[in-house]
């Protein structure tokens, strides 16, 4: 079954980002994690079942840098837990769907991650996350 991981909120900074989302949280935020494979650090908020995972860029060349230079701070993508990363990046290039990742790699929280591009989901950058 797939359902809803997180929301995946692009920040500029991670501290003044978790002071104005923690109160949403049902829980204390978890602890900032560095994820070199996506090179950013992240923290994650609880909030009706699901998560909000902030990311700061931990370098200026990374993914998240370029897209708070061009976009803002703002959603940057939707992330699903599916029981295969491999299996649901499989199925959306078998659809005729681009991905960004060919096959899973670490994410945060020691999880499977993979991308598919956004033009397979009408411009919506999707993540699959597989694990605990």
């Amino acid at each position: 079954m797939t359902v809803l991981d997180h929301v995946g909120i692009a920040v500029p900074r991670l501290t003044e980002a978790l002071a104005l989302w923690a109160p949403l949280s049902e829980t204390p935020p978890s602890a900032p994690e560095l994820v070199p494979s996506n090179r950013v650090r992240v923290a994650f908020l609880t909030v009706g079942g699901s998560h909000v995972e902030l990311l700061e860029p931990s370098e200026p060349s990374s993914p998240i840098a370029r897209f708070l230079e061009s976009r803002g701070p703002g959603v940057h993508h939707l992330a699903f837990h599916v029981p295969s990363v491999a299996a649901a990046l499989a199925d959306v290039r078998a659809r005729g769907g681009r991905t960004v990742d060919d096959a899973p790699r670490p994410g945060a929280r020691g999880r499977q991650v993979g991308f598919a591009h956004p033009a397979a989901f009408g411009g919506v950058l999707v993540e699959f996350v597989e694990g605990p």
